[in-house]
């Protein structure tokens, strides 16, 4: 006997209506999950979210952008605060190896000894050391226009063969040259020495403490030369040289005056292009890096800002008057961090 029309319905409803609860059963048990996992992991994130204290000192090169750095840092982890002081990178490497800090700055390679006793130093970003004069030298455009040789700068600073700037750039003039260096233990000086194959000690010139204090020296004396990280010659805004003091180039090839592929200084810009491209020396160009007191990886506060720093820290390098890392040298940095 076949079924009628209202039981051909009624099977129809049945199976409907079982099909329904058995998806309304299947999406309450994907909920139910969903909210198990999202109570469970949830809490497993607050558990794990970054909170407590970095210290660090140490090299002015560095100081600008850890700072940087650190503010970005902080957005992400508003529960870390990070401490930061300025010093010279020689006391950075001391500060972090005495247990001081945390993380010293340092501007300049690492020391055999400092190794043997712990230090660990890890590539966060490169720059330059450059040399400068007032803008208000008396030959400023002719000075500019030659330019300054490898032989000439070891005269000034060096053997000290030269006591006027036109002994230095062979013109008629008779003014006495004012040459300042840096009184502290710093990356800057030893990467300026390094330039004429000598160290920090062999530099000669009225010592003047800190990146600053020696731009302000050669900044009001118009007779004045030294050198100083690029940081502190260029305004990271403008990208411009800072008022009343002028970057002087580089005669690289040595013929007594700038050629066009040697005139990159006019803007931060360019600068930081040429020192990526190698145009410009290294030394002075160097690697900057933060030390640590063995592996920082056994630390997780400390290796989570490093590791930072090497990945979405990076795009604040650029605008903030550095060069960035290549995606190899991030990899093998990162790699040193070891878990």
């Amino acid at each position: 006997m076949l079924p009628d029309n209202n039981m051909k319905l009624s099977i129809s409803l049945f199976s409907v209506w079982g099909k329904t609860k058995l998806m309304m059963r299947d999406h309450l048990t994907k909920l139910l999950t969903a909210l198990f996992l999202f109570c469970f992991l949830g809490n497993s994130f607050a558990q794990e979210r970054l909170k407590g204290q970095i210290s660090i000192s140490g090299a002015f090169a560095l100081y600008p952008l850890t700072i940087r750095w650190a503010e970005e840092f902080r957005k992400l982890h508003p529960d870390v605060r990070i401490d930061i002081s300025a010093g010279g990178a020689g006391k950075g490497i001391t500060d972090v190896l005495n247990g001081m800090v945390d993380i010293g700055m340092a501007s300049r390679e690492i020391g055999a000894e400092e190794i043997k006793k712990g230090a660990y130093a890890i590539t966060v970003t490169r720059d330059a050391v450059v040399a400068i004069i007032s803008d208000q030298n008396p030959a400023i455009n002719e000075i500019l226009a030659r330019g300054l040789s490898r032989n000439a700068a070891n005269n000034i600073w060096i053997t000290g063969s030269v006591k006027s700037w036109g002994q230095a750039f062979a013109n008629k003039s008779n003014l006495p040259l004012h040459v300042y260096t840096r009184s502290d233990a710093c990356g800057a000086a030893e990467m300026w020495a390094k330039y004429f194959g000598k160290n920090q000690e062999d530099l000669l010139g009225v010592g003047v403490f800190g990146d600053p204090g020696l731009a302000m020296a050669v900044k009001k004396d118009p007779l004045g030369i030294g050198f100083s990280n690029i940081g502190y010659v260029y305004d990271a805004k403008t990208r411009l040289p800072i008022k009343g003091i002028s970057v002087f180039p580089v005669d690289l090839n040595g013929n007594g005056k700038i050629d066009a592929n040697e005139n990159f200084y006019n803007s931060l810009n360019d600068l930081i292009a040429a020192i990526a491209a190698g145009q410009y020396p290294s030394p002075p160009a160097r690697e900057l890096y933060f030390v640590t007191k063995g592996n920082p990886g056994s630390y997780k506060l400390i290796s989570e800002f490093i590791r930072w720093v090497l990945t979405g820290g990076q795009k604040f390098v650029s605008e903030a008057g550095y060069i960035e890392l290549s995606k190899e040298k991030i990899g093998s940095e990162i790699k040193k961090i070891n878990y």
